[in-house]
């Protein structure tokens, strides 16, 4: 479960409760709403056909550079970013089949084939099994007419072993392998498109933090703001939005606690959040204090954008994406937090990969060897957490250019202006 899917499960419920504050904002015309936000994704288009054919394409050169016959593809973002068919897993396989040649196929439940079809913008066959019927030999079948009758077969890491084990059982004569340097060679170096759609989703949810930034009030719940969070980025045309809020000590955790706070004066107030704009996703993380912050707030406050920069520097085309990860660290012990993951210090990994996923392959972390190259995503989100007082997470993401990085969006510059600001695509 990644941190979005998480956040949905365990605070959607919370979220969506009608609390005393969101009750005053529906109410109370002098309470700020989000009346004045609309839709601003107009000026951006989803993926279309040609783009999801030109990817197919470049799978199967990378299959044939891999020696990889075929790949079966769960429903998931590595689906619909081929297909564009958008599914979910259940025990009854609805599978993409990618041969290395030639068209591909999808295998599903015969009842569920006309709300398949709506989804999906290539060209390809649809082929259907029934309930007492085997969907794995569906699958070797479907292989065996596109001429292909033994070699490798690719399957993603995500892939369940059902699944692998239902297929490999009914074509013996096939091995499987991984799907990852295929599919990971195509999703990881995004396009100028889908950079834009990025692009798009972080102006959301930048907007609707400077939106939410000028609403917080003392006495309010994490309950009430993720409410508000999540409104103004769906009133601003954010879709799957989400949001973390954390109060007073439980900021010193980095995905939260259940113990409920409320704001006060000189609280901390660590908000994670983001939403997908055409399929694509926003990550972006702020640290307010509320009313007058003190020095120590202030010193963790500039030590961890100081991290942030170091980050920035650090992602140079070449370089492993670990030793990012590695000069964060390194200032941070200087500096006498950590060594490590050690606290009072940075817990987590100073990033992750992301795009149709929030989060996606590969990590500013540790021991990550990948070079960094044009058209990789990231996040940038050092923190600094302090058990049993405060924690501080300020999350902007980034994208290779030709000669470095590039902010989606600038981080801001002081605790006083915690907002920061939206950068021009440089493509």
């Amino acid at each position: 479960m990644n941190k979005r899917d998480f956040l949905k499960f365990s605070g959607v419920g919370l979220a969506a409760m009608a609390t005393p504050f969101a009750i005053k904002a529906q109410e109370n015309k002098d309470f700020p709403t989000h009346a004045r936000l609309t839709d601003i994704t107009g000026t951006v288009k989803p993926v279309n056909a040609k783009e999801r054919e030109a990817r197919i394409g470049k799978a199967q050169t990378l299959m044939k550079t891999h020696g990889i016959d075929a790949l079966v593809i769960e429903p998931g973002a590595a689906m619909d970013y081929f297909s564009g068919v958008q599914w979910w897993r259940s025990e009854r396989l609805t599978a993409l089949i990618i041969p290395q040649s030639g068209s591909v196929a999808i295998v599903t439940p015969f009842f569920e084939k006309p709300s398949v079809e709506e989804s999906l913008q290539i060209e390809g066959d649809i082929h259907v099994w029934q309930e007492h019927e085997s969907p794995f030999a569906l699958v070797v079948d479907v292989l065996k007419k596109r001429g292909i009758t033994s070699g490798n077969i690719g399957f993603e890491s995500t892939v369940r072993y059902f699944v692998l084990h239902g297929v490999m059982g009914a074509g013996r004569q096939f091995s499987h392998v991984s799907a990852d340097p295929v599919t990971l060679g195509c999703r990881m170096m995004k396009t100028p498109h889908e950079l834009a759609l990025m692009h798009k989703a972080n102006e959301i949810t930048l907007r609707a933090y400077q939106h939410v930034y000028g609403q917080l009030q003392e006495g309010m719940s994490q309950a009430d703001v993720k409410t508000l969070m999540n409104g103004a980025q769906q009133r601003l045309g954010g879709q799957d939005t989400w949001c973390l809020s954390l109060f007073n000590e439980a900021s010193a955790y980095p995905h939260g606690t259940r113990q409920e706070q409320t704001i006060k004066k000189g609280s901390v107030v660590l908000m994670d959040s983001g939403c997908s704009v055409h399929g694509y996703q926003s990550d972006i993380s702020r640290t307010f204090v509320f009313g007058e912050p003190n020095d120590k707030q202030r010193k963790i406050w500039n030590l961890v954008r100081e991290g942030q920069r170091v980050a920035f520097e650090a992602a140079k085309i070449g370089a492993t994406a670990g030793s990012v990860d590695d000069a964060v660290r390194k200032v941070y012990e200087q500096k006498g937090y950590g060594p490590d993951y050690a606290l009072p210090g940075l817990s987590h990994r100073t990033g992750h990969g992301i795009g149709m996923e929030g989060h996606e392959s590969v990590n500013f972390v540790r021991g990550e060897s990948t070079p960094l190259q044009q058209g990789m995503c990231f996040s940038n989100e050092p923190g600094i957490y302090l058990p049993g007082e405060f924690g501080v997470r300020l999350e902007d993401c980034i994208y290779m250019g030709e000669k470095g990085p590039h902010w989606f969006t600038e981080p801001p510059e002081s605790l006083d202006n915690p907002i920061g600001s939206l950068v021009p695509l440089a493509v």
